[in-house]
């Protein structure tokens, strides 16, 4: 508050001029917070925002296979392990657990497209969009335990407080819809593991945070708690949240710089733009039926839909979560568990695809695809005294394994990378999750080492003092 240089006596006229359209991003019908400007000019903070050159993607749908889909398994076919299943082969590399002999993929995989990418059975539903698919098969992380891997994924940091990947680039860009957040996590069944801090602002205004939606319900009073107003007009509602606002301001005018503070603010006034906003982008009722069910009828099936009217309205950021916990993480059965998972998501995923395409949304759109880590070519062997139920599944590895990109500016048909013969570590063109950062960044139009913020005396950014941005596959 105290940047805007005259206190909170602008905010009062701040809200005339949103309400009137005035502003950078409104559209009418709602005050905003402002905060300003090096020049002192009053900004709106999630207003539209020029990136350091010309961007190839705005949006972003970022697909999170929660645990760690096996790479062998989907996009990254090993003739070897069919050779040597069942045998012990050469490899100094540390896992989690134990893990044992060869384990040959129980899928079969076929080639699609022109470009003739190898695509498991399990995600055969993508085929019809090979050539739009860039995959990275030399993908590598740090260690193999999720907390770090998800953190460094999500935030680029292992251990250290770091804000998510989502809240820098709506820092960076804002939003184009001043009625929804730009940001939004969806997780069905509750939060994942880490939970808040996968889609957190850090030490960046709160106002740059993720929004969390329980996707796994379908009707949208369910989704989002309170998205209409119970015993009370629009109007009655606007006066009552005016009074709460003023108080809130006059409680600021004395706590100058408060950014939580400032967040709260920004969050009540979001909230009610939502409630007409909300209502219309969530409800899939609208959506035609022969779109419905090409999506498919599951729940991952439902939000990927709803992530496309998320795009389709200016959302910045939407970040797609398969299931809380860790439903990849096949330790065991991973013939019939990844099997299940591939069903509930194959269908969907090709349908947002092409759905994008149509629409003319799928260069503008950078999908991302992947878990925080990939899964051992080696079998995961059983605790001493434990049940032997651990001799058909993987361990964590996060020595090699897959992401793939489609639209927003990458070279659709390319495979970019290599593990080795059996796919335990990347060998070729490796990409650390940093250089995929920065990559993401540069197709979004930031120099990743200019993207940055002051806090505790140092210029921090999302790929720290890491990152290169992989120009192979930009087309």
């Amino acid at each position: 508050m105290q940047r805007t240089g005259m206190g909170l006596a602008s905010l009062g006229l701040a809200g005339v001029m949103a309400d009137a359209g005035l502003l950078p991003g409104a559209t009418g019908g709602a005050s905003r917070v402002l905060a300003a400007g090096p020049d002192g000019a009053y900004t709106n903070p999630m207003s539209p925002k020029k990136p350091h050159f010309a961007a190839k993607a705005k949006y972003v749908i970022h697909i999170f296979l929660n645990g760690g889909p096996s790479h062998v398994d989907t996009f990254d076919p090993k003739p070897a392990l069919d050779k040597w299943d069942g045998k012990a082969i050469p490899h100094t590399l540390k896992t989690e657990r134990e893990t044992g002999a060869a384990f040959r993929s129980p899928f079969k995989f076929k080639q699609y497209g022109q470009s003739g990418i190898p695509i498991s059975e399990i995600f055969s539903h993508l085929g019809e969009h090979a050539d739009d698919l860039c995959v990275i098969r030399s993908m590598r992380a740090d260690v193999p335990n999720h907390e770090p891997s998800l953190m460094l994924m999500n935030c680029g940091a292992s251990t250290m407080v770091r804000p998510s990947m989502g809240s820098w680039i709506t820092y960076g860009l804002g939003t184009d819809n001043a009625n929804l957040p730009g940001f939004i996590s969806m997780c069905p069944g509750g939060y994942p593991i880490k939970e808040t801090q996968n889609w957190q602002a850090g030490f960046l205004p709160g106002v740059y945070q993720g929004t969390y939606i329980n996707s796994k319900h379908e009707k949208v009073e369910q989704l989002i708690e309170n998205v209409r107003p119970r015993g009370l007009t629009m109007g009655e509602q606007r006066r009552m949240l005016d009074l709460v606002q003023d108080l809130n301001r006059r409680h600021a005018e004395a706590r100058q710089r408060e950014a939580a503070l400032e967040a709260r603010i920004e969050s009540y006034e979001l909230a009610y733009r939502m409630q007409m906003a909300a209502t219309d982008a969530f409800d899939l009722d609208r959506e035609p039926q022969h779109i419905r069910e090409k999506y498919g009828d599951t729940v991952q099936a439902r939000q990927l839909l709803i992530a496309r009217r998320l795009v389709e309205r200016g959302v910045r950021y939407v970040q797609v979560w398969h299931g809380a916990g860790q439903p990849w993480d096949s330790h065991d059965d991973i013939a019939n568990n990844h099997r299940r998972l591939g069903n509930e998501c194959s269908a969907g995923i090709a349908a947002l695809i092409g759905d994008l395409k149509q629409r003319g949304l799928l260069d503008d759109t950078l999908i991302i695809w992947g878990g925080e880590f990939g899964r051992t070519p080696t079998v995961e062997l059983p605790k001493p005294g434990a049940n032997a139920g651990h001799t058909n599944g993987r361990d964590h590895n996060h020595h090699g394994f897959s992401m793939w990109m489609a639209g927003g500016g990458v070279k659709g048909g390319t495979i970019y990378g290599q593990t080795d013969e059996f796919g335990f570590q990347a060998v070729e063109n490796r990409v650390h999750v940093h250089d995929l950062h920065a990559t993401i960044l540069h197709l979004l139009g930031f120099d990743h080492e200019r993207l940055t913020y002051r806090y505790a005396g140092r210029d921090f950014r999302l790929t720290d003092v890491h990152g290169h941005v992989v120009h192979d596959i930009i087309a």
